[in-house]
């Protein structure tokens, strides 16, 4: 999100509505960040989001963020499933 226009919101508001038209449970780190942006603070509410979910899905261009860095990181460690793109 971060360094991208408006944070990519749009992005990731797109990929939540896609996942939950097909039945999943998505949570989207727009609505879990709120109007936070300080980014230390927005990683730990999504961490702590991300502990409840069965999978991750990373965005086109995860791998240049830092913060999907960090995520992906955990969720291989944790055994997490990681699916890219929505």
């Amino acid at each position: 999100m971060t360094g991208l226009p408006d944070l990519n919101r749009s992005a990731f508001n797109a990929a939540a509505k896609a996942l939950r038209a097909k039945g999943w449970d998505a949570v989207n780190p727009v609505d879990v960040c709120g109007a936070e942006t300080d980014w230390a603070v927005c990683m730990r509410l999504n961490i702590a989001a991300m502990m409840a979910c069965d999978q991750i899905v990373l965005l086109r261009g995860w791998g240049k963020s830092r913060g999907a860095n960090v995520e992906m990181r955990l969720a291989l460690d944790l055994k997490i499933r990681v699916m890219m793109d929505a």
